[in-house]
This record gives C-alpha cells, structure tokens and sequence, in this order.
C-alpha cells in the first residue's frame, strides 16, 4: 500500500503550486479498468507507467505479485495511434504449509497495437468512440511467460454526464491463454465512472468484466476506486485499489500507483 500513499501524498503537496492548464491535456488511459477513446496526436509519444502488487490467497496458499504495468503510445495522425503494452517485469512471493516459501521473477508478456479514434469527445458534451487491437505474440519469461499468441478487439467510448461526471464503456472479446496454456475464447467489458472534482483531479470507480477465465471456467469480474492528478498538461500522478468479486483467477486484492508522461 506504499505506492498509493505516497502517490496521494506528492499530489496533495504538488498541487499547491500546480500551473494554470493550457486547454490541450493530455488525457491517458491508465489508471482504471476501462481505456478512453482519443489518441495522443500527431506525432505525440506517450509513456504509462506504475506499479502494481496483487494479493491472493486460496486456503494455506499465499501468493504475491508486484509487476510493472506499462503502455507506450506514439501518435500517427489526428486518428491513429500505435501501442505497445505489457505489465514489463514480475515479482512472485508464494508461500504453502508443504513447499514453504519460495520467489521468482521474469520478463511479462508484451503487446503491440493500435488505437483508432472515430470521433474525439469535447467540451460542448460530444461523446467520443473508437477501437483499440492488440496482438500478444508468444513472449515473457519461463515464470510468466506465454505459449501461444492471444488479443483482443474493444469498442471504446467516452461519454460525458451531467455535471462534472463521464462515463468510460468498453466491450470487445479476447483470445486468451490459461495457466495450462489451454486456448479459449471470452467476452470482455469494462465500465470507468468518473469525477472531476477540480481541473486538476479526477475521482473514479470501474469494474472489469470477463465472461471466461479459463477455457473451461465461469466469468470473472473485478472492481477498484482511484484518483489521478494533472501536475501539467503533460504529466499526471495517479493511484487506485481494489479487488476480486468473483471467480477464481482475479487478485483476492491490489494496490497500483503510476506516472504519465506525454512528449
């Protein structure tokens, strides 16, 4: 819970001397489940970056899991976008009553894409929708690493509310690998509430939902709450938790803290 708090922290003290905005923010995709619809621009690169640490448990079983969840964006035109994304390196803590404890670490699987804005949202309440594709070679370390290519297709959207709140919808479907390395196909949706408590910060709530975990599985879903900080139009601070509510593989519960930079 470190990161969140310390995330928290230099937020509360940077805003303080936090510059007037120009009205081009940058507008990133993380934190939350559910990604938005506009792209960086032209020529504009884009780094996400945080750290992530999830808890599970299941019975005496101990698991934990810190990793480096990163997306890289680089603008093509006022419609594209090209990203690459992965959760970058792992750390894994388990610990039984029979092995004790033991570690391990390794290279994640990685992703490369693209993002297509058909409409950008704007002030005046026009909502913005577009797509977003990605590709996961065969990639990662023995520990982590996966056996077969998977991907998914998501429909994105941003959708502004009465008042200061938006809504995030996703849906799209996935090609996915389990723990046996087993192929199946799922649904996907994730839906981000949000907030804008001032120019600078923004409050949210999302949940991520998938109709399959494992090829012969029930759904999953996860919830989690969170906050980003605009320091400038090109850097934000951002912080969220949350947990697992149903199925077998989600996180019993995670904390992530994360920068964004645009170039």
């Amino acid at each position: 819970m470190k990161p969140f708090a310390l995330t928290v922290s230099a937020a509360a003290l940077l805003g303080l001397v936090a510059p007037a905005f120009a009205d081009d923010d940058m507008n990133p995709d993380r934190p939350g489940i559910a990604d938005g619809s506009n792209v960086v621009g032209a020529g504009r690169f884009q780094v996400e970056s945080g750290l992530q640490r999830e808890w599970r448990r299941d019975g005496a079983e101990r698991e934990r899991l810190t990793y480096v969840p990163t997306l890289l964006r680089l603008g093509i035109d006022a419609h594209w976008e090209a990203r690459i994304e992965g959760n970058a390196f792992g750390w894994q803590k388990q610990s039984d009553l029979v092995n004790g404890v033991s570690h391990s670490a390794g290279a994640m699987p990685v992703s490369v894409g693209v993002k297509y804005n058909v409409q950008a949202s704007d002030d005046s309440g026009k909502p913005g929708y577009g797509a977003i594709v990605r590709v996961f070679p065969h990639s990662g370390s023995e520990t982590f690493g996966t056996h077969r290519a998977t991907g998914d297709a998501r429909l994105v959207a941003d959708v502004p509310l009465a008042g200061d709140w938006s809504l995030n919808p996703n849906i799209g479907v996935a090609t996915d690998e389990d723990s046996d390395g087993r192929q199946y196909n799922t649904a996907l949706l994730a839906v981000t509430l949000g907030y804008a408590a001032s120019k600078q910060l923004n409050l949210f709530v999302d949940t991520g939902m998938q109709s399959r975990e494992q090829r012969h599985g029930g759904g999953q879903v996860i919830v989690d709450i969170g906050m980003a900080y605009m320091l400038t139009p090109d850097l934000q601070l951002d912080a969220s938790i949350g947990r697992g509510v149903h199925g077998s593989t989600p996180p019993h519960a995670f904390a992530s803290a994360g920068v964004s930079v645009r170039f």
